[in-house]
């Protein structure tokens, strides 16, 4: 089992987005790697994975999961946050839900919206970089937004209790989100494109819209996004994380801004996948090399760094976990 550190008075994590390899042979112990109390949003499919393939992965790592013994499968906020002094905060095990990076995966049947949530979905977003039947991607040169199916998929989220996420989608697109749902919209894992130019990360416009809805942005610790990929930048990185926080607690306020660090416990696989599909991406992607992530150990390290800046410690709880868990009271439904 992995080594939990002892004494650590950091604040509780909720981490918006990371990534298992998405096989049934994935190893959902690697999560362990992150504290016990956190809780994680595990994604379960992207574009190419069709319904069936989602249902048989949730399966897998529901079971797998239980059977681990550190984890707790979410249903409702109280599974995902609990109230210190209640039996779910003194069980300090980790909270698991589940995300979609794309919309195909529902085969264009809202219904599967209600089928996925039953079995853990929290999250899911309309279009993973190119356009699909919901809207377009950050990667398209056209940009139209929500399709009407993509407008009725915001309604079908906010009407389950699924946080719709503008994270991988196009600037129209994010813009639409917020303009359409009842309730706050997130950015699970997306960085500013004031920081640094990249069609992957967001636009003074996106975040200020969706900070207008409630919402809150997860920044991610993904080196091409944050313009630290090197293989030996991690600390780097994680100052660049600190970066985004505090160009994001400026912009729109501290309680609109988490941590969504899109670490890929399939990393290897990811980048094979992009060196034998580059077509597939855009050069955004593929000119840095092999992709560098932020690791949960490194992560936890930026509570330092934060407070180091001057964060306070209310304002760092927020940020690890609290606004998060905040919107989910708003927008999630048992």
């Amino acid at each position: 089992m992995p080594h939990q550190p002892e004494g650590n008075t950091r604040p509780r994590l909720w981490e918006q987005h990371c990534c298992l390899p998405l096989l049934p042979t994935a190893d959902i112990g690697e999560l362990g790697r992150y504290p016990l109390g956190s809780y994680l949003s595990v994604n379960v499919g992207f574009t190419p994975q069709s319904a069936r393939d989602v249902l048989e992965l949730l399966d897998v790592f529901r079971r797998d999961a239980l059977a681990d013994g550190r984890f707790r499968l979410v249903k409702s906020i109280a599974d995902a946050w609990p109230e210190p002094g209640t039996e779910a905060a003194d069980e300090e095990l980790i909270a698991l839900a589940f995300d979609l990076e794309d919309s195909g995966p529902l085969e264009g049947d809202l219904d599967n919206v209600e089928v996925f949530h039953d079995l853990g979905l929290r999250s899911l977003l309309p279009a993973y970089n190119r356009a699909n039947a919901a809207g377009c991607g950050c990667l398209d040169t056209e940009d139209t937004g929500l399709t009407g199916y993509g407008r009725d998929l915001i309604r079908k989220l906010n009407e389950t209790g699924v946080f719709a996420d503008g994270s991988h989608c196009s600037v129209r697109t994010g813009l639409d989100i917020a303009e359409i749902t009842a309730v706050p919209m997130i950015y699970s894992h997306s960085n500013f494109r004031a920081l640094w130019e990249h069609p992957r990360n967001i636009t003074d416009d996106q975040a200020r819209a969706c900070a207008a809805t409630g919402g809150v942005i997860g920044i991610n610790g993904v080196g091409i996004f944050l313009g630290h990929n090197g293989i030996d930048e991690n600390p780097q990185r994680v100052e660049a994380i600190a970066d985004h926080i505090a160009y994001g607690a400026e912009l729109v306020g501290i309680d609109h801004i988490g941590i969504g660090s899109d670490y890929s416990f399939d990393a290897d696989d990811f980048n094979d996948m992009l060196a034998a599909n580059p077509e597939n991406y855009s050069e955004e992607y593929t000119r840095y090399g092999q992709l560098q992530w932020t690791p949960p150990e490194d992560l936890l390290g930026l509570d330092a760094v934060l407070a180091r800046r001057g964060f306070s410690e209310t304002e760092r709880e927020a940020v690890f976990g609290g606004n998060f868990a905040r919107v989910a009271r708003q927008v999630w439904r048992d």
